[in-house]
């Protein structure tokens, strides 16, 4: 019985990792820094009390909002049954989104063990990217993360973008921080629960759902973008996550065509700009 969950929940991962097998680490790396550098975002490697992150960043305008932008979830398994020696995406949506955003602060975030050597990250354990990915300490590990850089920009709100497993970090770091001033989600698993009840995988007891705090979040302006072609995390979960929040200010847009893996960062300078219900234009500087 646990091998035949096993298998489930790593063909699920799969599914959102879209493909069974990676390239190494170096040269996913390489090709993020081209993706990177297309957006005029620098590399950096970013330190925190249990992790070092990979990070991109672009900061222009200091007396401006900074953007935050989270990774999904990257390739958790190799196989059905067996977990990847490293989680660094193949294809990296969520940084795609930050290069393809003209906003003039944008700070990038990879996910724990992703890109960053596994030298200089000994904590790194296969559980950070299985069943611990939305632990309580990959939240604070973040949340560190964002104070480093809400520092260059002293006194100014930040947006959290969050893509597939990264929107909830992004909805629980939106949770407990008091600069976040919108909230958008890009194909986002906002109900960790419900999407593997529907893909009937095992639970994930070490980790947070976003659901569970969204009433917190009653009044953040926020979208969340959902593919209606999405079969991994369907439209379904932007809209029990946007019930749960009770509020006015939550909307979901379903964007026609659109899948999990489909090119989201090519609609995303359009989709970006528009603004959540209950956001002043004058505070979205973008």
């Amino acid at each position: 019985m646990l091998r035949a969950r096993g298998l489930l929940t790593g063909l699920f991962s799969l599914l959102l990792a879209g493909c069974a097998a990676a390239p190494n680490q170096l040269e996913l790396t390489r090709q993020a820094q081209t993706v990177a550098q297309a957006g005029g975002l620098v590399m950096a490697q970013v330190p925190t009390e249990r992790f070092v992150l990979t990070g991109f960043y672009r900061i222009t305008r200091p007396d401006l909002p900074l953007t935050v932008y989270i990774e999904g979830d990257g390739f958790a398994w190799r196989t059905r049954s067996q977990p990847s020696s490293n989680p660094t995406p193949i294809n990296a949506q969520g940084l795609k989104l930050a290069a393809a955003d003209p906003a003039p602060n944008v700070l990038y975030l990879a996910r724990p063990c992703q890109f960053t050597p596994m030298a200089v990250n000994p904590r790194c354990e296969v559980s950070y990217w299985t069943g611990k990915r939305f632990a309580e300490d990959v939240v604070v590990t973040m949340n560190q993360a964002i104070n480093q850089y809400t520092a260059r920009v002293p006194g100014q709100p930040i947006h959290l973008v969050g893509y597939s497993g990264g929107a909830t970090i992004a909805a629980l770091l939106a949770a407990r921080r008091g600069d976040v001033i919108s909230l958008r989600t890009v194909a986002g698993n906002l109900d960790v629960d419900e999407v593997n009840r529907l893909h009937r995988v095992t639970p994930m007891p070490g980790s947070l759902n976003a659901i569970d705090i969204a009433p917190r979040l009653i009044d953040l302006p926020q979208i969340h973008y959902t593919g209606s072609d999405d079969s991994v995390v369907p439209p379904v979960i932007a809209q029990r996550f946007a019930a749960a929040t009770g509020g006015h200010c939550t909307q979901v847009r379903v964007v026609p065509t659109m899948r999990h893996d489909s090119d989201w960062a090519r609609a995303w300078p359009a989709l970006s700009n528009e603004p959540p219900r209950c956001m002043k234009r004058a505070d979205d500087e973008r």
